[in-house]
């Protein structure tokens, strides 16, 4: 699925994470916690790296016209936001 081809974002996330929880979750979740999965949704692959840039350059050698979904294995969000907040 190519960026032109996504009509609703939503529906390509649920895609991809029924894919994941599906397929790869309780294989991937054993001994990859907190790696990521690109997760390519019309072919259901997935592509497991250290890193979202080395999960999706991994993909675009098979998939070099698609975009990924971006999944941190045994977490709900793939970055976070640290910090101290200041007034």
């Amino acid at each position: 699925m190519t960026v032109r081809e996504i009509r609703e974002p939503k529906d390509f996330s649920k895609r991809a994470k029924e894919i994941y929880y599906k397929k790869y979750r309780k294989k991937l979740e054993k001994n990859n916690k907190g790696k990521i999965v690109a997760i390519e949704v019309e072919s259901g692959d997935c592509f497991l790296e250290d890193t979202v840039l080395k999960a999706a350059m991994l993909g675009q050698k098979k998939y070099p016209d698609k975009i990924f979904f971006f999944i941190r294995v045994g977490y709900p969000a793939v970055h976070s936001i640290k910090g101290v907040v200041r007034k």
